[in-house]
């Protein structure tokens, strides 16, 4: 499978509790962390709901 790179690039500070949440799930806790994770669709879907915030680049 492949990887991804998510990186946060904005704060959380003025995000709704849905969306922290989700940078929590993804495991990014502050900005300019970086993550290396599976290419699946529940990733995608949760990086999409939080994609004003993250970066994404293959892995």
């Amino acid at each position: 499978m492949a990887k991804i790179k998510i990186t946060q690039i904005k704060s959380r500070i003025n995000a709704p509790a849905v969306q922290k949440r989700t940078l929590d799930a993804l495991g990014l806790r502050k900005m300019n962390h970086s993550v290396v994770l599976e290419d699946t669709p529940s990733i995608m879907g949760m990086v999409k709901a939080v994609s004003h915030l993250v970066k994404v680049t293959n892995a």
